[in-house]
């Protein structure tokens, strides 16, 4: 997965984000169009999205809009539209913040690493009974140990991150295991059926783990 995905036209501007945030240890992909970001954001994931609202194609709100149907990643607005009401709606269609354009590079970087430290740098993970310790990747289930495979824990961690949000399928996959791996789909559903088994779920009448049926699974 990658750390941050930047969306804007504005070539030198992309590069010379690109190469600030790589100088601090992000991995960093850069698109230029509305499309090509939700290609990508579906393809690979990103844990931050920094989202230019003026685009060829269309426009950032509606980049907002569609990754707000099936996750929660930061999505941070940097844009010359400074009108209160462009700001009210990047916000209201679930930005986490606005940043005016022309905007200070370091300020812009101290927002990104405020949203990495509070959102990424936490211990556990809480939610039905479910607690996963991130340092040492290990998981309980109603106060009793769990026994997870590495890719079962990161399937579920990206899962229970993500609580009461419908998860596409190819976006489980392609986070989990690359989209360039050599695993298949099926490897997902195995994936899905051992998590549970182990959770206690029965899959017709699932309480933690639901599938969603055309889209994928949530977690509940």
């Amino acid at each position: 997965m990658t750390d941050i995905l930047i969306v804007e036209d504005d070539t030198e501007l992309a590069v010379l984000l690109t190469d600030f945030l790589r100088s601090e240890g992000y991995t960093v992909s850069a698109v230029d169009s509305a499309a090509r970001a939700v290609e990508l954001f579906e393809r690979y994931g990103a844990k931050l999205v920094v989202l230019d609202i003026n685009l060829p194609d269309s426009n950032g709100f509606a980049v907002c809009s569609k990754l707000r149907e099936s996750t929660d990643t930061p999505i941070l607005v940097v844009s010359a539209r400074t009108g209160k009401e462009d700001k009210l709606n990047g916000l209201q269609l679930g930005a986490d913040d606005y940043i005016e354009k022309p905007y200070d590079i370091d300020i812009l970087i101290a927002k990104i690493k405020g949203i990495f430290k509070r959102r990424y740098q936490r211990d556990t993970l809480t939610a039905s009974g479910v607690t996963l310790n991130l340092a040492d990747r290990t998981a309980e289930l109603d106060g009793q140990p769990l026994e997870l495979t590495s890719k079962e824990f990161d399937l579920l961690a990206l899962l229970v991150e993500n609580q009461g949000k419908a998860m596409k399928k190819e976006y489980l996959f392609n986070t989990v295991w690359g989209s360039d791996s050599d695993s298949e789909m099926q490897t997902l559903h195995v994936h899905i059926n051992r998590l549970r088994a182990k959770l206690g779920d029965d899959p017709k009448n699932a309480n933690r783990l639901l599938t969603v049926w055309g889209v994928g699974y949530k977690f509940v």
